[in-house]
């Protein structure tokens, strides 16, 4: 089960972070995982690492806010392997602002990479899905944000999540008829050097989500299996749904 041999996978954002928990994840199920990252280096570093350790991996430079560079790399995806199995929207900035504080600029920059750019993903693969007559898998990668678990200074970022959730749920209408599914996963807290304040403008990360979840924090392989879950074969009838890893913060 969950074997995604001679398949591939499109994984944003996948240098670091969360990132290499799904990279690891896909790699691990045998997929062709294409790490498409703004950092060429890490993307590449991060490849090289996957097939250190027997897996197939590839990457590509992409930066989500940016419409042209968004087509070409999925362009240059598909010349090289083909329509992509799997898209797994992961990218995202978690810059924290304040409401009363909250810039026009942070706005744009947030929703440019966190909503925007996973639009262009999906209708870039999407179109691509459709043309190659396989079906596959979108999972976009959303917060536990989304349900409760707030700290501080989220405003903008749950408002680009929020978008993404909701398209996650018009795609899976409009993609359902070629065989392609859309699913969300929604991450509680996950230890990451994104997650860190050193790493985190804006405001302290106080507020609600500072609790101690029941299980622990979350690492990237936790997200990871999640993913794999939705981007396989066994999960061909489930669409529209969504998937919260939080370790029981939800409990709390």
């Amino acid at each position: 089960m969950f074997n995604l041999s001679g398949k591939t996978a499109l994984v944003t954002g996948g240098a670091s972070g969360i990132g290499i928990g799904i990279t690891e994840a896909l790699g691990q199920s045998g997929a062709m995982v294409v790490i498409a990252d703004r950092d060429a280096s890490g993307a590449a570093s991060q490849a090289e690492k996957l097939r250190d350790a027997g897996y197939a991996a590839d990457f590509v430079q992409l930066d989500l806010a940016d419409e042209a560079s968004v087509i070409q790399a999925c362009a240059e995806v598909v010349a090289k392997h083909g329509a992509p199995w799997a898209l797994i929207n992961n990218a995202g900035l978690q810059d924290r602002e304040s409401l009363l504080e909250g810039t026009l600029a942070a706005w744009e920059r947030t929703l440019a990479v966190n909503a925007r750019g996973p639009f262009l993903m999906m209708r870039e693969t999407g179109r691509a899905m459709r043309d190659a007559g396989n079906g596959g898998r979108i999972v976009n990668i959303a917060s536990c944000a989304l349900i409760g678990q707030l700290v501080e200074g989220l405003t903008i970022y749950s408002a680009s999540k929020g978008g993404l959730l909701a398209m996650s749920r018009t795609a899976g209408l409009e993609l359902a008829e070629y065989g392609i599914t859309v699913n969300t996963v929604l991450p509680g807290g996950v230890a990451t050097p994104g997650a860190m304040k050193a790493h985190s403008s804006g405001p302290d990360a106080k507020g609600p989500a500072r609790r101690p979840p029941l299980l622990g924090m979350c690492e990237p392989r936790d997200i990871g299996a999640a993913v794999l879950f939705f981007a396989s074969l066994e999960a061909r009838f489930i669409t529209n749904q969504v998937l919260a890893v939080d370790a029981g913060w939800s409990l709390t």
